[in-house]
This record gives structure tokens, sequence and C-alpha cells, in this order.
């Protein structure tokens, strides 16, 4: 009589992947950037245009956004070009709310910080969980460099440049791993936001500071001008807000109570087959 042959396990060891500098820093920037966002449109509707230089003039255009409202036979209407294209946003752009109290603003004021139109207190909350964001970033660095996630989890190596065809072809068809680190598509992912998202939008910030400038001149010629570096801002939130709608997604399709455990607790359940190592949890 043959003896019965052992099953695979049903699932992975639990597996401790975030340490406490990670989480604590994660669910900072998540804060942060949430009211960063927002306090930002209501600067950027003080003057909704971006441009491309030094300054901005009536002599020459140089705008490649520009958000605002028209008058036309059938009324007021919102409308928004982007490098010489023309669209009708109306409600959404440039004139939103009913039709009896519209609101001529760029970004309507149910995402902005205030809602009401303040520019000053937008820029009190925008600065204030700014620095923040950067205290943060510079503690997320330091720990993750003494405790070797940035090299272990963080900066992509060989191996993983070559397994990001692979890789990539698995999260387009939604077969998801859970290993014991990150795989190449987010390695490169998150490389990409902490070495080149997030600094890009600290220093491009600290380029429209009239006192930076006076302080840092070189900035000013590193980014083009100050009207260049507010577009590179905005154009660099805009990336960071599609990194956060596909980050969300990613964390729904691979499991949330899986992906938000690890970020609370530091514990994550990995996929079957996964070999169980010291200090692992069954």
């Amino acid at each position: 009589m043959t003896p019965p042959q052992e099953l695979p396990p049903t699932r992975g060891p639990l597996v401790y992947r975030q340490s406490i500098w990670t989480r604590l820093t994660h669910w900072t920037w998540a804060i942060c950037l949430f009211f960063l966002l927002l306090s930002g449109l209501q600067i950027f509707n003080a003057h909704p245009n971006l441009y491309v230089g030094q300054q901005s003039g009536f002599e020459f255009n140089n705008s490649i956004l520009r958000i605002g409202a028209i008058n036309t036979p059938e009324g007021p209407r919102g409308q928004t070009t982007v490098f010489g294209q023309t669209f009708d946003t109306t409600g959404v752009l440039g004139m939103s709310g009913s039709a009896e109290r519209p609101q001529f603003v760029g970004f309507p004021g149910a995402v902005t910080i205030p809602s009401t139109r303040d520019l000053a207190t937008g820029r009190v909350v925008h600065f204030f969980f700014g620095w923040i964001f950067v205290g943060a970033l510079f503690i997320w660095f330091l720990a993750s460099f003494i405790n070797g996630h940035m090299r272990r989890d963080i900066i992509p190596k060989g191996a993983d440049l070559a397994g990001l065809p692979r890789d990539a072809l698995d999260h387009a068809r939604f077969r998801l791993h859970h290993g014991r680190t990150y795989t190449p598509l987010q390695k490169l992912s998150y490389f990409a936001v902490f070495f080149i998202l997030f600094p890009l939008i600290i220093l491009t910030g600290l380029t429209m500071s009239p006192g930076m400038d006076a302080a840092w001149p070189w900035l000013l010629d590193v980014f083009g001008g100050r009207q260049t570096a507010r577009t590179i801002h905005f154009v660099v939130m805009v990336l960071l807000v599609l990194f956060f709608i596909v980050h969300i997604i990613m964390v729904l399709l691979a499991g949330p109570l899986n992906e938000l455990r690890s970020m609370i607790t530091g514990w994550y359940r990995t996929s079957p087959g996964t070999l169980a190592a010291k200090g692992d949890k069954p």
C-alpha cells in the first residue's frame, strides 16, 4: 500500500516585509499628498495657466495650458486649451457649479482646500504639509539606507531589469505574485517615485519661491525659469495622482486585506510555494 502523498501548502508563510519606518512614512505621505494636492489646486486657481520659460507676457505666447471661461451666444462656457487645442470643459474646468450660481474658477471648489477662493489659506496648508512631506522623505531615506530596504527592495538590479518584461506581462494578465520582496515592476515604479518624482516636485516647489531663488539662484538655471518649474511641478503632481490610482487598483487586485496588513503590522502573506525562513510565521 503506497503512503498518502503530502499535499502542497495552500498558502505561503507570513513574512515581515515592511519596517516601522516604511509604514510610518507611507501613511504620512498619504496624508500629506492629499492636502498638498487639494491646496495646490487652490493655489493654481489663482492663475490657471502654465507656461514654459523664464516668464509670461503679452508680447509672446509661451502658454501650454490655459483654463478659463468665455462668453458665447449660449452664455458663459468653461474652456481649456492644451498645446493650442481648445476643449469645452463646462461643469468641470473653467466653469462649474449650478446654473444659478456658477463658479468661474480653474478647478471646482469640491477639489480644493479651502473649498472657497482663499489663496492665503491654501498657501499656508500647502507649505505646512510640504515640509512634513520633506521631513518624512528624509527619515525614509535614512532608515531605508541603514536597514537595507533601499538596496534590497527599491534600487533595481540586473536581474530585476531582465525580469521586467515577464513581470509586466504577468501584471497585464493580473497574475500577481506575493513574494518576500517587490517584483521588478514594483521596484522600478518605486525607484521612479522616490528618486525622480519626489525630488522633482520638491525642487520645483522651491524654485517657485523668491526667497529660495535668492539663496539658490542655480535652481532657476536648472529648471529653465520659474514658469517652467511651475509647469514641471504641475506635471509631476499629475503623474503622482496617476501612480496613486494605479497603486490603489493593484492593492485591490492583489488582496486589500493582505496589503493593508503589511502596511499596518508589517506582516505580509506570501504566495503558496514560498520557502519559509527563520522568523516567518505560518
